[in-house]
């Protein structure tokens, strides 16, 4: 079992979550505040730390970049536990260097899966580093993690509060973009059992939620289709060597990860219900992408940018097409193919799309590999 430091000034929270991982065999310390907590952990290198952000002394913020400078400490996966009230704490977290977050107030199972996803992953790197998995690779993945947390960091001081970004005047040709289209199967048969104000309250959360996701890792450009997303994943300026295509893929899985806490939602607030589940699909294109401005001055009707191209249609055709083969989330192999190794992935298939003459090379995303 591991060796888990705790950080929580709520002697109630602090006392839930050390019971709970002692009861799974876990040593546990804990500490009321960040600065005697970041002591425990330089004098006991523990296997994870688990920290609140609010704390007297010393925030879980600045303990957790106290932890990352240190190399003796800086690969242990951290966890933060912040209010729903604090949304904006999780983008930064995961710009300074969080591994996970989780969401007060939150259940046992909620805190038992958090913990074994961080304890597993430094299993898989263990073992990947034993094998001798070419050094040079396995760098390269390392520095661009690295590098993606700063700009995310820079990113997000300066476009918190702003409005997306609607580019240069006219169309804008993007090459080689990441087109994302994620989108609700079972929406329909939701409508049919909610009112509308119920239906309301749910299409608030979920484009909050997915605007906060493609938002933090750095989209062009996003777009509501109906009850769908479209968002445009290219090289910027500001994000120099980090793959627009790894941005995209850790987009997607935030917004499955973001639907199965809407799923928490319903059932929490709809109990006996009998809702239809709710869960997203996500595909992953890339190619050519032109953002034509669309202007109507005889109405007096504000511009918007569409995304138009082969690779926005192919995109959305292919999320439809996956639904087929039971995949959360399905990326083109030409998508795939400047993250290999960064990624893990699972099924792959020849997929029909309706008016191509040849079929999409797709497979299965499942996660990150580091």
């Amino acid at each position: 079992m591991a060796l888990i430091v705790v950080m929580e000034d709520d002697a109630g929270t602090r006392m839930l979550v050390a019971s709970v991982l002692r009861k799974d065999g876990h040593e546990v310390l804990t500490a009321e505040d960040g600065q005697t907590g970041l002591e425990l952990v330089i004098a006991n290198r523990p296997n994870l730390i688990i920290s609140d952000v609010q704390m007297p002394r010393m925030n879980g913020f600045d303990m957790l970049a106290a932890v990352r400078k240190d190399p003796v400490t800086a690969a242990t996966p951290v966890i933060l536990l912040t209010s729903l009230q604090e949304r904006a704490h999780m983008r930064i977290g995961m710009t300074t260097g969080a591994d996970d977050y989780i969401t007060k107030p939150f259940r046992a199972a909620e805190l038992r899966e958090a913990v074994s996803a961080q304890l597993n992953k430094r299993s898989v790197q263990a073992t990947l580093q034993a094998m001798a998995v070419d050094a040079a690779v396995q760098q390269a993945l390392v520095d661009q993690k690295h590098e993606l947390a700063r700009l995310y960091e820079e990113r997000l001081a300066a476009e918190l509060s702003e409005r997306w970004p609607t580019g240069s005047e006219g169309d804008e040709q993007i090459h080689n973009a990441t087109v994302l289209f994620v989108d609700i199967p079972n929406y329909a048969a939701l409508a049919q059992r909610l009112d509308a104000q119920e239906l309301a309250d749910l299409v608030r959360k979920l484009y909050g939620n997915a605007n906060d996701t493609v938002h933090l890792f750095g989209a062009r450009h996003m777009r509501f289709v109906g009850e769908g997303l479209l968002a445009i994943f290219a090289e910027h300026s500001d994000t120099k060597t980090v793959s627009h295509s790894l941005r995209a893929a850790r987009a997607a899985l935030g917004l499955v990860d973001s639907s199965r806490g809407l799923q928490e939602y319903l059932d929490k607030r709809f109990p006996g219900r009998g809702l239809a589940k709710f869960e997203v699909n996500v595909a992953l294109h890339s190619g050519d992408v032109a953002l034509t401005l669309l202007q109507d001055p005889l109405h007096g009707t504000a511009s918007q940018l569409l995304p138009v191209g082969d690779a926005v249609s192919a995109t959305i055709q292919l999320q439809k097409a996956a639904r087929t083969h039971g995949w959360h989330i399905v990326i083109s192999a030409s998508a795939l193919r400047p993250i290999t190794g960064a990624v893990v992935t699972g099924g792959r298939a020849l997929v029909n799309l309706p008016g191509r003459a040849a079929p999409i090379d797709a497979v299965e995303l499942l996660g990150l590999a580091i």
